[in-house]
């Protein structure tokens, strides 16, 4: 089984982006060979990911290839966007059943890349199994909230910490099922 793995960056404060969806703050901390934060070993380990429409609109929007060509991607979207890629799949649906199906395949986990409403619906329906929060020394003091409001409670393991020199902080919590 599958499992969902949310990889996401946060501002110490606990924002994912700016009120506009801008992620310039991470500029300061760009991912590269000698400093990837794990990434690269993370981005091996999946094979789907799964974003919101926003999420998907501000990457294509970003002027660069779209970085997960190389995984099937699904969007959750309440509107149904055309793609000539065989590889994007657009969920309006069946969402959770759609999800729960694809845990059930075999191959590498999921990777959930954003936004907060996916994260928090995700929450909500216990779809998330890990999470690496990867915490970048910066207060936003206002933008799109990592966790926004959640509907119930949900109780979590460490798995890993790891601290780098320029003041980044990666945690990796699994979730206590009960």
């Amino acid at each position: 089984m599958k499992k969902i793995k949310l990889y996401i960056a946060s501002s110490i404060d606990g924002y994912i982006a700016r009120p506009d969806g801008d992620l310039d703050w991470l500029s300061n901390y760009p991912i590269t060979h000698t400093m990837n934060y794990g990434y690269d070993e993370f981005f091996e380990s999946v094979d789907i990911v799964i974003m919101g429409g926003r999420t998907y609109r501000d990457i294509l929007n970003m002027d660069v290839v779209y970085p997960y060509e190389s995984k099937i991607s699904y969007v959750i979207t309440r509107n149904q966007i055309n793609s000539t890629k065989e590889n994007i799949h657009f969920v309006t649906n069946n969402i959770i059943e759609i999800i729960s199906s694809l845990k059930e395949e075999q191959g590498r986990d999921i990777w959930l890349v954003g936004g907060g409403e996916l994260i928090s619906m995700f929450l909500n329906y216990d779809l998330i199994d890990e999470m690496i929060i990867t915490y970048i020394p910066i207060l936003l003091g206002d933008g799109i909230p990592l966790f926004p409001k959640s509907e119930k409670e949900s109780k979590w393991h460490l798995l890993n910490r790891k601290s780098y020199n320029n003041g980044v902080l990666s945690i990796e919590y699994q979730r206590i099922k009960e």
